[in-house]
């Protein structure tokens, strides 16, 4: 099975605000991307490396995680700047957590970073569900 879940240039897109850990989460790289968020991309110097790790890490994405009708990397963009108002649950169908976001502002701030987690497992599932 070949995937396409995850693309390089979003990746380095992402990677420019590297210091945040937005391209290690976009991968599925929670821990690191947690690490990179509270250390500012370990003080620059793990984020100059991400330039050169990231084809690598959109493989490995490509191999764990589903394709389907949820692409991925639309669902990472309407989380990262629309996460607070619930727009990617919305794109997921997930219309009562949606609602639940919009109203509390992502469950203030917390379901926001939640997602940040699992939002990659999220879509899978979906995907999964869509495709059984």
């Amino acid at each position: 099975m070949n995937n396409n879940t995850h693309n390089i240039p979003i990746g380095y897109a992402f990677w420019l605000f590297g210091f945040t850990g937005s391209h290690r989460f976009y991968y599925g790289k929670q821990i690191s991307g947690t690490i990179w968020f509270f250390t500012f991309g370990l003080l620059g110097i793990g984020w100059l490396i991400d330039l050169f790790l990231i084809p690598s890490m959109e493989r490995a994405a490509d191999r764990r995680y589903r394709d389907g009708k949820i692409d991925y990397t639309l669902a990472w963009g309407l989380l990262t700047f629309l996460g607070i108002f619930g727009i990617h649950r919305f794109y997921m169908d997930k219309w009562i957590t949606g609602i639940l976001y919009l109203l509390t502002g992502g469950l203030l701030g917390f379901g926001y970073l939640y997602d940040f987690w699992t939002l990659n497992e999220q879509i899978s599932d979906v995907n999964h569900s869509i495709h059984t």
